[in-house]
């Protein structure tokens, strides 16, 4: 567990400003990586919807600025930050995290499910900033266009990999958490965020569900040879991968309508792998909650 400190608190604020200084919006984090400053409207019944409109600082992402004056004031008013989290999806740099979890006790090997998405959709990760994580995984930073809005996700790509979009942070290099450093990695400290690859920024943005004309969720998709492909992803799945691979297969098919129709074929997939009727329908109907919230 890194130590915290004065000193610590006085560097997360010296990258704090650095970082604001190259146009990215931030704003301080406390050693367990949440928003340091507590809501000014905890408490109140109903619960406040503000993202910052009354003013007033504590709405975690919301409270993000590139004004040094304004940094200072907020990492003041949160004397014990450790960190600094970056806001995604603002101007100028719009920025789009590309987060590669490094999961040993699920066997995730997000590294190589990116390489494998860049060869089936045909493009490549740029040089780019690369920000080393305590846990041994790392950050991609990509920029978005002005024109489109990346949702934040997680594991919707492949398990391991989250995605940091519109409304969503990245933990910023120099921060101190309770588990360790962020660090730059070696040899990117000097570059800038490049553009995302336009083949994977649709994959970043996928299409709403199917609609009928009045609006209504439509007819359920035939899940045809995708479904195929999502039995076969979770059949392929050795101990420990079991329930993330079902998840992640089933949010896949309920985003493209078919989550219905595909659900007695996955049950009985990752029952073959170990699972259960019961945890297996668990995990079903948890991704159709999930995808039925984005809709």
């Amino acid at each position: 567990m890194a130590t915290i400190d004065r000193q610590t608190a006085t560097l997360a604020l010296a990258h704090a400003l650095s970082a604001a200084g190259r146009g990215l919006p931030v704003f301080p984090l406390s050693a367990g990586k949440l928003p340091a400053l507590r809501s000014p409207h905890r408490g109140e019944q109903p619960p406040t919807r503000c993202r910052g409109e009354c003013g007033l600082p504590g709405h975690g992402v919301h409270d993000a600025t590139t004004d040094p004056a304004a940094v200072r004031a907020l990492f003041a008013a949160a004397p014990r930050a450790t960190g600094y989290g970056i806001a995604c999806g603002r101007a100028p740099h719009r920025l789009i995290g590309v987060d590669l979890d490094i999961d040993t006790a699920y066997g995730n090997d997000s590294v190589g499910a990116l390489r494998q998405l860049a060869l089936q959709h045909l493009f490549t990760i740029p040089p780019t900033v690369t920000v080393l994580t305590p846990s041994g995984g790392r950050h991609l930073w990509l920029t978005g266009p002005a024109d489109v809005t990346v949702p934040n996700s997680a594991g919707r790509l492949a398990p391991g990999i989250d995605i940091r979009g519109t409304g969503g942070y990245l933990v910023g290099p120099g921060s101190v958490t309770a588990h360790g450093h962020y660090r730059l990695a070696p040899g990117t400290a000097h570059l800038t965020p490049a553009p995302c690859p336009r083949a994977l920024l649709r994959l970043l943005t996928p299409p709403r569900r199917p609609t009928t004309a009045t609006g209504a969720t439509g007819p359920t998709e035939a899940p045809g040879r995708r479904g195929e492909g999502l039995i076969q992803f979770v059949l392929a799945a050795h101990e420990g991968q079991r329930n993330t691979r079902l998840f992640w297969a089933a949010c896949r098919a309920y985003e493209h309508g078919f989550g219905d129709a595909l659900a007695d074929a996955l049950t009985a997939a990752a029952i073959r792998t170990g699972l259960t009727e019961q945890e297996a329908r668990a995990a079903i109907a948890s991704a159709e909650r999930l995808t039925r919230g984005r809709g």
